[in-house]
């Protein structure tokens, strides 16, 4: 099926697709949120109350944020040099794959899965950077 929509298309896409999953923690903070009683007046001052679960959610949003601005810079990189091919299409893919479960392992606590999807992710947008890179003439040894 990825191969009906062109690089370029999915690169965009999963820009999109990545932008989405920053917010995707934050469904567990919100329901925590109405479980301890939403504080309107000070709704920071809330974090301290919210269920350990919550607390890592609120961290994993705060990553993603942290990971969603190399991997945007990468896949533009990669679609300005109109560099797409099926290698990036599928470090694109294995991004937003290792972000959900980032974000899933982390709720979770399990902190040895995060630490490798935060790896595997990392290393996805990097694969992006080369591929950018060589498409703009600039990584020929990478």
């Amino acid at each position: 099926m990825l191969r009906e929509w062109s690089d370029s298309l999915i690169l965009l896409l999963a820009i999109a697709v990545a932008a989405v999953l920053i917010y995707l923690p934050y469904l567990w903070v919100g329901y925590a949120r109405v479980q301890v009683g939403y504080d309107l007046a000070a709704p920071r001052a809330m974090f301290d109350r919210l269920p350990a679960y919550a607390q890592r959610a609120t961290w994993a949003h705060q990553n993603s944020f942290e990971t969603f601005l190399p991997f945007t810079a990468a896949a533009l990189m990669v679609y300005v040099t109109e560099a797409g091919s099926s290698t990036t299409t599928w470090a694109a893919v294995v991004f937003l794959v290792a972000r959900f479960l980032y974000s899933v392992c982390y709720i979770g606590n399990l902190p040895l899965l995060r630490s490798a999807s935060f790896v595997v992710g990392s290393l996805a947008t990097l694969v992006l950077f080369a591929l950018g890179l060589q498409g703009a003439g600039l990584g020929h040894g990478l």
